[in-house]
């Protein structure tokens, strides 16, 4: 079924409709599908097809935050293309999937909050017409898996997700914008930790976790975040002990904050779900954390992760391992990006 006309013609021009191989990809994986185009009731020239991927982005402005849509890759997949009236074609592509792409489903499942869409623009005598979106769910690498399982094992529940406009200092990022997953801590952790961030900065050799934890404030003291980074390669992330080296992390910012270097390895072990997406830990591999009571509203929507979505790693943290670096810190880490993304803002 063609879902559009194309306006450029008027009455009785051509229909398009984009239609991908599959709507489910990973970061730095390569899509392919058909631009479809069904002619009208004359000969129609079209000067060229664009896809592009887009994602909703905030923007913060004074006091203020707006949602725009980022278009963070163009690619023209065909240029003079003649339609014969009545007559239907077909346009194959290949699209590549920036690393950084943010994550939109968990365990097959849109991760709420979060959109990527394939956009089809034709170009008419000079002219853009602009398609609808069709949807793409980004599931997470097995590198960025094992992370999200050890949140899983620890006892932290999904809360939200949004990708925020603006670049991590001393971090590479290719993209002007970065992915926010935030969770509640586990219940041992209720009252000194309002919440977790973790955000993926990804290339084909390394993952980059970044965390960021709200602690509350005391009688005598304001709240403050402290900030976590670790720097790996994706063979190395499918080794290492996250939940250790997360586990060790909060202990230290609840306690006390301060500046240290730490991390571990350790062998993983299957799973079949992520309860901090509200699935089931696998038989056997208990969370570090125990489920507590919040004074939160749970906001964030639970889904069930399937088999083969990456292993619960078990164990603690044994040596130090460079890259993850803690600093309890009272300036912003993500550094506002001005420039660089055409972002068309929504009401």
């Amino acid at each position: 079924m063609f879902k559009r006309m194309l306006s450029a013609f008027g009455v009785g021009g051509p229909s398009v409709d984009t239609v991908l191989d599959t709507p489910h990809a990973t970061p730095g994986q390569v899509i392919t599908g058909q631009v479809r185009i069904q002619g009208g009731s004359n000969d129609a020239n079209i000067d060229q097809i664009v896809l592009s991927l887009v994602t909703r982005v905030e923007v913060e402005h004074g006091d203020h935050e707006f949602g725009g849509v980022s278009e963070f890759l163009r690619a023209v997949v065909a240029q003079g293309v003649r339609v014969p009236a009545g007559q239907p074609m077909s346009v194959p592509f290949q699209l590549p999937i920036p690393w950084e792409t943010p994550i939109t489903a968990v365990g097959g499942q849109q991760l709420p909050g979060m959109t990527v869409g394939v956009r089809t623009e034709l170009v008419i005598s000079g002219a853009p017409d602009k398609g609808d979106l069709d949807p793409l769910l980004v599931g997470p690498l097995p590198s960025q898996d094992r992370v999200l399982d050890a949140f899983g094992q620890l006892g932290f529940q999904f809360r939200s997700a949004d990708v925020e406009a603006g670049r991590i200092h001393g971090v590479n990022q290719e993209l002007g914008f970065y992915q926010e997953i935030e969770f509640f801590p586990p219940g041992q952790y209720a009252g000194r930790v309002n919440q977790v961030e973790l955000t993926f900065v990804t290339n084909p050799h390394e993952l980059v976790v970044v965390l960021e934890a709200d602690k509350r404030g005391g009688m005598f003291s304001s709240g403050s975040d402290a900030f976590g980074r670790f720097h790996v390669s994706h063979q190395d992330a499918m080794n290492t002990d996250w939940a250790g080296a997360i586990n060790q992390w909060m202990a230290q910012i609840a306690e006390r904050g301060g500046h240290s270097a730490f991390g571990g390895h350790a062998p993983g072990h299957g799973a079949q779900g992520n309860p901090a997406f509200g699935g089931q830990p696998a038989y056997g591999q208990p969370g570090y954390g125990q489920h507590g009571h919040h004074d939160h509203d749970h906001h964030g929507h639970h889904e069930r992760r399937g088999p083969g979505m990456g292993a619960v790693v078990g164990g603690v943290a044994a040596g130090v391992v460079g890259g993850m670096v803690l600093g309890e810190v009272m300036e912003e880490v993500f550094e506002d990006d001005g420039g660089g993304e055409d972002m068309a803002f929504e009401e």
